[in-house]
């Protein structure tokens, strides 16, 4: 027997239910007696939802029933609980609740790692618009530092920093270290909103339409409560991506967000934002935006994300995790009945989308952010650097906050291709900066392959991952650039698994780990299937499967990338 009785949300009513046997039945008005009179479960993650949809969730996944046991946001407060126990032998990790280990964890930032490093857990943080200091990047140093070879860092295609090797007893240790310099990792897994994504460049490019930091910030300060969390949307029905875009670059990459905010002047010149919506990718569909028909005033913003996420809180799949994400919801309803529901939320009717003034008829090229580029200050310029497939470790951290206390006033930001930027340096200070050695070991002139390589997490920790990424896509673009003359930028992003957390829709050419089979080799070996097309800025599109289940050793791999590299990128035989 399933014993919740909910508390009903600010605005809805305030009926209780009494779950049995996974049946709702309704029973008297609770609002004006104590919650421990009535046995209602203070902890259930039905208390962060309508109560005229508790009876979906409780019938939806085995995630629904995990969340209405026991909301995620109690593991803001329970960490520390099993963390002092651990710490004064009472209990090792192994005793804690599964359920609380593996799935609620995450909604402190924190993924246990069973098979590949148990009783180790990556967390992973909240870095609005990608903007670092020094001061955090030495506290990321310190603290993976502690665990020796377990430590290191990531930088993902979010613009966002995942930390490893952190064990339970350090758990609230690294919740309040990242307080203390102003960070969190709060609501940043399972069913809950991922970092804020802006432009890399924002406030620097002489190229900019919108200035996304502040705005980033303001979204993000709502999800998260400023830091304490908000309970209001910790229950969602499946994770959820917004990104806001500052120039015709799109550097964010709105297509492949539930929300997408791109900058646009309405008929009365304003900047404000016409909105993509949909976008994500997962092991079954990648599902390219569509466009929602509304412009969004700046001011708007925060009211339009938060009426978006209600929506699609009360209202999206619960049952089927394949159907969950917010695109089926808006597939089921059509765009106008949801446009309505999130105006109805709102309060207001929104504009629709505003048209692109003359200067949209002439092309746009995407530009490449590495390497060094003058700023719209004048005298000041911006180094971006290739962190070969995101990969940090405690050294990297303290020697980058070194740099930018030196040269960019402190200041480093992260890009979704896991490059770095050193913004606002003194044009007469940068032949000092690129002799640095941290520059030497993430170069800011790398070549043609090397620098728009992207790689997720792959099979050495996560656990879906069905190959090696990281090693294998370094040591690959490494051959292709000794073996080819290669003329201009070609993006590869590796992926351990269908899952896509590198975005190979997204690339030039991607490659999604799979298995495959060698003559007269017994048994599967680590593959790839290969996708092409990609395509980002202005004229977005996502790439297509091109090639499946080609052996990633080199003798196997390097053939086929080559004959493609020939064929579509004018890349030439280098002569021995």
């Amino acid at each position: 027997m399933i014993g919740f009785v909910g508390q009903a949300p600010a605005g809805h009513s305030g009926h209780g239910k009494r779950v049995v046997s996974g049946r709702c039945r309704s029973i008297r008005k609770v609002s004006m007696e104590p919650v421990e009179k009535i046995g209602v479960s203070e902890v259930s993650g039905l208390n962060s939802i309508p109560e005229e949809i508790w009876e979906r969730a409780l019938g939806g996944s085995k995630f629904e029933k995990i969340k209405a046991a026991k909301d995620g946001s109690e593991m803001w407060k329970e960490i520390y609980t099993y963390a002092e126990k651990v710490r004064n032998g009472e209990i090792t990790y192994e005793d804690i609740d599964s359920d609380d280990l593996n799935i609620r964890y995450k909604w402190a930032g924190l993924f246990h790692r069973p098979k590949a490093t148990p009783g180790r857990f990556m967390s992973r943080l909240k870095v609005p618009n990608g903007i670092l200091n020094s001061e955090q990047l030495r506290f990321f140093g310190e603290f993976i530092a502690r665990y020796g070879d377990h430590g290191c860092g990531d930088i993902t295609t979010r613009m966002n920093i995942q930390l490893r090797g952190i064990v339970v007893e350090d758990a609230g240790d690294l919740v309040d270290g990242l307080n203390a310099v102003g960070l969190t990792n709060i609501q940043s897994g399972m069913d809950n909103v991922r970092n804020l994504v802006g432009s890399p460049i924002a406030g620097i490019d002489p190229h900019e339409m919108f200035d996304t930091r502040q705005i980033c910030k303001d979204i993000d300060n709502f999800i998260t409560g400023d830091r304490k969390g908000n309970k209001e949307i910790t229950n969602l029905p499946r994770k959820f991506n917004i990104c806001v875009s500052g120039s015709r670059d799109d550097f964010a990459h709105t297509h492949i967000n539930d929300i997408g905010l791109k900058p646009m002047k309405n008929e009365d010149g304003v900047m404000g934002f016409n909105v993509d919506i949909g976008g994500y990718f997962s092991s079954k569909r990648a599902a390219h935006s569509i466009p929602m028909d509304v412009w969004v005033h700046p001011d708007d913003v925060v009211a339009f994300c938060k009426a978006m996420l209600l929506v699609f809180r009360d209202n999206g799949e619960r049952k089927d995790r394949q159907k969950s994400r917010m695109m089926w919801l808006v597939e089921a309803w059509g765009l106008e009945k949801f446009r309505s529901a999130v105006e109805k939320r709102m309060g207001k009717t929104l504009a629709r989308e505003a048209k692109p003034g003359p200067e949209f008829d002439t092309p746009f090229p995407r530009r490449d952010v590495l390497g060094v580029h003058p700023q719209k200050q004048e005298g000041y310029s911006w180094v971006g650097c290739r962190v070969p497939v995101g990969r940090l470790f405690a050294k990297d951290f303290f020697e980058m906050a070194d740099v930018a206390d030196k040269y960019s006033d402190g200041e480093m930001r992260l890009t979704v291709e896991q490059g770095i930027i050193f913004p606002n340096v003194k044009n007469e200070e940068l032949d000092t900066m690129l002799a640095e050695p941290l520059l030497q070991r993430f170069s800011p002139s790398a070549g043609n392959v090397t620098r728009g390589l992207v790689a997720c997490t792959g099979s050495q920790f996560c656990p879906q991952g069905i190959v090696d990424t990281k090693g294998r896509a370094v040591r690959i673009a490494q051959l292709l650039e000794e073996e080819l003359d290669i003329p201009e930028l070609v993006r590869m992003h590796w992926t351990g698994c269908p899952n896509s957390c590198a975005q190979v829709q997204v690339a030039d050419i991607g490659l999604m780990g799979a298995k495959a089979r060698i003559p007269g080799v017994k048994g599967p070996v680590d593959g790839v299937d290969i996708y092409l097309g990609g395509k980002i800025g202005e004229n977005t599109e996502l790439g297509t499967l091109y090639k499946k289940g080609v052996p990633a050793e080199p003798e196997f791999l390097i053939p086929a990338l080559k004959e493609i590299m020939i064929e579509r990128f004018n890349c030439t035989e280098k002569k021995s």
